[in-house]
């Protein structure tokens, strides 16, 4: 009964914080896309053509860790926008963007950036088979469709908020 109470109160607090809630998710996820250029321009890039466009050292890298360590804050914020919408009704798109989502967990625990880099880059002393770190790709990828729809319910719920419906006297 206690549970049941807490859990209703934190989604009516989710609610009425919404665009709080979705504007933070969308900031952490924004920060993504440094750390997805990164793997693009870095390792993906010395695999594809021998030649990295940047490599990252000292502070840089520093900074490419954080942001790819605030995945994790970032995936519980969002994988919240998709669970509370499915508290509203089943939507497939809702639940494919929380699996895109949570295959992210795969990534960071198993199939690391590290390895990621050190097997694109040839210098992998790893067991794990090459074709693995092409995996961890795709799973990195998949949040671009999530982070695209996540910036626009931003975009829609500060509309809705900034931009209330006038009265019915003004609209005639």
């Amino acid at each position: 009964m206690r549970a049941a109470r807490i859990w209703t109160g934190f989604w009516a607090w989710y609610e009425r914080n919404y665009v709080l809630n979705i504007a933070f998710a969308s900031a952490l996820f924004l920060l993504q896309l440094a750390h997805l250029t990164w793997l693009g321009a870095d390792p993906i890039a010395t695999r594809l053509t021998d030649h990295s466009l940047f490599s990252l050292h000292g502070l840089l890298q520093y900074l490419i860790w954080f942001v790819d360590y605030s995945e994790i804050p970032a995936l519980v914020a969002v994988s919240l926008v998709y669970v509370n919408e499915l508290r509203q009704g089943f939507s497939w798109k809702a639940l494919l963007f929380l699996v895109f989502l949570n295959s992210q967990w795969l990534h960071i625990f198993w199939i690391t950036d590290g390895y990621v880099a050190g097997e694109l880059g040839g210098s992998s002393a790893s067991s794990l088979p090459g074709w693995l770190a092409w995996v961890a790709i795709l799973i990195d990828y998949l949040e671009l469709p999530v982070i695209f729809d996540t910036l626009k319910r931003l975009a829609t719920a500060v509309r809705q908020r900034r931009l209330p419906s006038a009265p019915i006297s003004e609209r005639l």
